[in-house]
């Protein structure tokens, strides 16, 4: 069923729900139907967009919460929230101090804020009785390149990779201080220490698998003339920002489910599980 290069639309036709929940939970397309049409997606309804091959870049959905956000410039702003912190949030603050630590309070707790009320949940923005149509997302795996200078900026990006179960990889111009390689590998991170040429080689082969980066304090045109501009690497370049709104996107991508929840008249609702992140 998912063995092909596109993802923009799949549908089933069954009265089976153990056939389609086990569909739901596995079906690697941006719009998927359940006892329906495949065509016609609605604003809000069907928000639009494909996986894979099927899609550019982030692959925001046209129509869907997150599509004007790809389109926009962010600047980062003053956090006010009373949020508390967890492991994940409290340990990557320990490791800095003064303003960083402040700034990295602040935005770790947005990322437990946005995950709690979008990012983690499925939600059915319409509410209709004759049919369901839920917006969830899933974790992708994503390379972060740093070459900045502000540590601070690799753990919030890092934290909001792990906040949103994405496999995260940190390729480094240079060698990170140990507390911070210690931070990282404890939550799963992996560390690489790679000059220019070898990571042009790294991007070179996400590319070749639809990767994505997501760049720190690193130079978006080299990376860029590395692939050649191939579409197929989607490139994060913008300034590190602490609204998890905006940076936890980069570890996710939207599917919308469109099931109609009816038979013969009779209402038939189903659960949509939360997708599982991509291994």
């Amino acid at each position: 069923m998912n063995d092909i290069d596109y993802g923009l639309t799949s549908g089933i036709h069954s009265l089976d729900e153990e056939e389609i929940q086990q569909w739901l939970a596995s079906v690697e397309a941006g719009n998927v139907y359940v006892n329906r049409g495949t065509t016609g997606a609605i604003v809000q309804r069907q928000p639009f967009g494909g996986w894979k091959k099927a899609a550019v870049g982030a692959g925001s959905k046209a129509g869907g919460p997150n599509y004007l956000i790809g389109l926009s410039d962010w600047t980062d702003a003053e956090v006010r929230t009373d949020t508390a912190l967890d492991e994940l949030a409290s340990s990557a603050v320990a490791l800095v101090d003064g303003a960083d630590a402040s700034w990295l309070r602040g935005a770790l707790a947005t990322d437990i804020d946005a995950w709690a009320a979008e990012f983690g949940v499925v939600r059915d923005a319409t509410g209709l009785l004759t049919e369901q149509n839920v917006l969830r997302y899933q974790a992708v795996p994503v390379t972060l390149r740093f070459e900045g200078e502000r540590v601070v900026e690799l753990l919030r990006v890092a934290a909001a990779g792990r906040r949103a179960r994405a496999r995260v990889t940190a390729s480094v111009a240079t060698p990170l201080p140990s507390p911070v390689v210690t931070w990282l590998g404890a939550h799963d991170v992996t560390v690489i220490v790679e000059d220019a040429d070898r990571w042009a080689a790294r991007a070179r082969r996400l590319a070749a698998s639809d990767g994505r980066v997501r760049l720190i304090g690193a130079n978006a045109s080299s990376t860029a003339e590395a692939v050649e501009g191939a579409p197929s690497l989607a490139v994060y370049a913008n300034p590190v920002v602490a609204a998890g709104r905006v940076e936890l996107l980069t570890f996710l991508r939207e599917q919308a489910v469109s099931i109609t929840a009816h038979r013969f008249g009779t209402p038939r609702r189903y659960d949509v599980p939360v997708l599982a992140p991509v291994r």
